[in-house]
């Protein structure tokens, strides 16, 4: 199974396989950064459709952090695992202490890529959330919950590369999912890149910024 060159030519191959949604005008495309961004510049060129960051900040349990009790997303979107934090008798008091704190770091970037840009109206969109690839699935389901509660039209998935078992149960939730790489056992997405630095947030700004002017002539 043939690797990508980088983000970009991933976003390119992306590109083609999304092609009927070419200048529609109800599309919007939402990348998860930071890697998400360079994958999703090169599709919102090719489909001239607009492009933000949808930013979702994982909820960790107080006591074991790694493990989420649910996401706090852009626009302050908040899902929860009940399970979760029934399992672990996390009070309310203690969710308000961690949605807070993760609410910073949103905000903190939320600030840092978008600046002065008001957040797209998603309502009745098309939405194609962009990532470079899913290893668990855990970001882009808490940033496909988030989305539904803005009311779009569609939510359509595109990342380059993601295990074919989680590939099967999100296309359960979701309008389309478009991922050329569907390899039996993933390992980690930078192993299908020759070339997988970390997006910088410089990086990020500036494909936005560029996204943004092309987008507005359109």
């Amino acid at each position: 199974m043939q690797k990508y060159l980088n983000r970009k030519a991933a976003g390119l191959v992306l590109a083609q396989a999304l092609m009927v949604y070419a200048d529609d005008e109800a599309v919007q495309i939402l990348a998860l950064p930071r890697g998400g961004v360079p994958v999703a510049f090169e599709i919102s060129k090719a489909l001239h459709a607009p492009l933000d960051v949808f930013i979702v900040r994982k909820l960790g349990v107080p006591i074991h952090k790694e493990l989420a009790m649910g996401a706090l997303a852009t626009n302050g979107v908040c899902v929860f695992n009940q399970e979760i934090i029934a399992e672990y008798d996390i009070s309310q008091a203690q969710i308000n202490a961690v949605i807070q704190e993760e609410k910073t770091e949103l905000e903190r970037r939320e600030k840092l890529y978008r600046g002065t840009r008001p957040f797209p109206i998603l309502k009745n969109k098309k939405i194609i959330l962009v990532d470079d690839g899913i290893a668990t699935g855990a970001s882009i389901r808490a940033a496909m919950q988030a989305l539904r509660q803005f009311s779009p039209q569609q939510i359509i998935i595109a990342v380059p590369v993601a295990d074919k078992e989680i590939i099967k149960r999100l296309k359960l939730e979701v309008d389309d999912f478009v991922c050329p790489l569907q390899p039996e056992h993933l390992n980690a997405v930078g192993a299908w890149y020759d070339d997988f630095p970390q997006t910088e947030d410089a990086e990020v700004k500036d494909l936005l910024t560029a996204a943004n002017a092309f987008s507005t002539v359109r």
